[in-house]
């Protein structure tokens, strides 16, 4: 039973999924998360600024996890097993910081990488016929190239390769979309490659840089052949409309009796149509991607609700000028000064004037 946080931080951080005996033992490791951490989790904790919350898969997956992993993306890995084994809290921050230090310096890097990138990817001249990403630099940081692959992915939502080099050899991380199977594709270019492993929608691969051309471009054909339309179209499954004169505190309470939330049990996703930004509608985030949003629902102008909508600041100008739109969105709790308010967390926003 004394294992059971470390068992929900290895449940979230590996993405699996959370239903049946994942989600019984993600229930009770949240629930020791939240009451009796262990000292180097504890130190995370504090770190994440997650202290006076209610912690929950996500938090792990967006704050403590990534903390834990730059350790090993950074430094080395025997810095976070120090951490999770240490027995006194004062040790335990002490390595929290510097694993803080360290993940800090990933964000920079990984963030620098992915704007060398994206620039990489527009100026290459089939940019828009092609079905893949293949973007190859020595230089990049061999810790970072997953992450940037996921972020790349959300910006083209296709197939993507993200390659360094190391030790004398082409090696890299890759990432999918929904509904391909990356590793099939990875696979039939096995001849090309050193090694290769993982699964339908994440692999690493190691080859030598006098085969990286004819891989890209035997990957680029094996996915043009497979993927359709549909699959490189984005999606958001949604379960029911709603009002917000629905959104209630007893609702929400109904709403987290459904937690833990993770593959496989998502957080639910609701439509509300006609929505405003109440003129205090702001754009946040260190690269201004994101919006801070208080919307109300034309038949309810009394009534605000805060939203945040990561990477969808294109929209800003648009609901700026009062005009109507569409939006998707979980609902979740966001913590100010240790009280929790309820927040929509946008998924996507449609025009009305677009669908009218």
């Amino acid at each position: 039973m004394h294992l059971l946080d470390l068992v929900a931080v290895s449940i979230a951080t590996d993405l699996v999924s959370v239903t049946g005996e994942n989600r019984v033992l993600a229930f009770y490791g949240l629930k020791q998360l939240n009451e009796a951490p262990r000292k180097g989790l504890l130190s995370m904790i504090k770190l994440s600024g997650l202290e006076k919350h209610t912690i929950s898969i996500d938090d792990i997956v967006f704050k403590i996890g990534p903390r834990i992993n730059a350790a090993g993306r950074m430094e080395s890995g025997r810095m976070a097993v120090d951490l999770l084994t240490s027995r006194r809290e004062e040790d335990a921050l002490n390595i929290g910081k510097e694993i803080n230090v360290h993940n800090n310096e990933r964000k920079n890097v990984d963030r620098e990488i992915t704007v060398e990138a994206i620039e990489m990817v527009k100026q290459s001249p089939d940019f828009d016929t092609r079905k893949s990403t293949v973007v190859y630099n020595p230089q990049w940081h061999k810790g970072v190239v997953g992450i940037v692959a996921s972020r790349l992915v959300e910006a083209y939502y296709k197939p993507t390769i993200v390659l360094t080099n190391s030790n004398g050899f082409v090696t890299g991380s890759a990432r999918s979309i929904p509904g391909f199977d990356l590793y099939e594709a990875i696979e039939s270019c096995s001849d090309l490659l050193e090694n290769f492993g993982g699964h339908m929608y994440a692999a690493g691969m190691t080859l030598r840089e006098e085969n990286l051309a004819e891989f890209s471009e035997r990957f680029e054909n094996f996915v043009a052949q497979k993927i359709t339309k549909e699959i490189l179209t984005p999606i958001v499954n949604i379960d029911s409309f709603l009002d917000f004169k629905q959104i209630t505190p007893k609702f929400f309470r109904i709403l987290k009796q459904f937690q833990p939330f993770g593959p496989g049990n998502s957080s639910p996703v609701f439509v509300t149509e006609n929505v405003y930004d109440n003129g205090n509608g702001r754009i946040v985030g260190s690269d201004n991607g994101h919006l801070k949003l208080e919307l109300i629902q034309e038949d309810e102008p009394y009534r605000h609700i805060s939203a945040i909508a990561f990477n969808k600041s294109e929209h800003f100008s648009h609901m700026q000028g009062g005009n109507p739109v569409d939006i998707c969105y979980s609902i979740a709790e966001n913590y100010y000064r240790g009280i929790a308010n309820l927040q929509l967390r946008i998924r996507d926003i449609r025009n009305r004037e677009d669908f009218i």
